[in-house]
């Protein structure tokens, strides 16, 4: 299988353009309220991801075409897991269409491929005899709002840089 490519509005990040480096964190509406005792009490109205990608290659990342002013799907290469003792894990995020999540099993000191379905944002692990844990990995997918990127282009080097911030919707 071929390697998969960070993809922003249908349109992929060629390596020629510079291997990306992409970032993601979690933002959200949470805080830490302090009670009159001092006991803290953790408020969470919403959380999203934010980030950005960026690279440094031959050529711009063919990016100017996009509508920046509406939302686009980014399909990140990131990976996402999850591990636990059970076999069926309700994934936080949407995983990549045409990237399938998939498994290991824990096995002493050894993780060993396992298969994995989803369907609809659940995945289920094939049981592994003797298995101590179990990961589930995926990519996930997200609607995200980006920034047009600021670029730079070296005639020195013959390079071009670029990088794009964005925010889950």
């Amino acid at each position: 299988m071929p390697q998969p490519q960070i993809t922003l509005g249908g349109i992929p990040l060629v390596l020629h353009a510079g291997a990306p480096e992409l970032s993601e964190e979690a933002i959200g509406g949470e805080t830490l309220l302090r009670m009159s005792d001092g006991t803290g009490v953790p408020m969470t109205h919403w959380q999203k991801m934010a980030g950005s990608i960026s690279g440094q290659g031959w050529m711009p990342p063919g990016l100017d075409g996009l509508d920046y002013s509406q939302p686009m799907p980014l399909f990140s290469t990131q990976v996402n897991s999850m591990q636990g003792t059970g076999l069926v894990y309700s994934l936080p995020s949407t995983p990549r269409p045409d990237v399938e999540p998939w498994a290991f099993a824990l096995l002493g000191d050894d993780w060993r491929a396992t298969p994995c379905s989803t369907v609809a944002g659940v995945a289920t692990v094939t049981a592994v005899a003797g298995a101590e844990a179990y990961q589930v990995w995926w990519m996930p997918v997200y609607s995200v709002k980006a920034q047009r990127p600021p670029k730079q282009q070296s005639s020195a080097s013959a390079t071009h840089s670029w990088s794009i911030p964005w925010e889950e919707i």
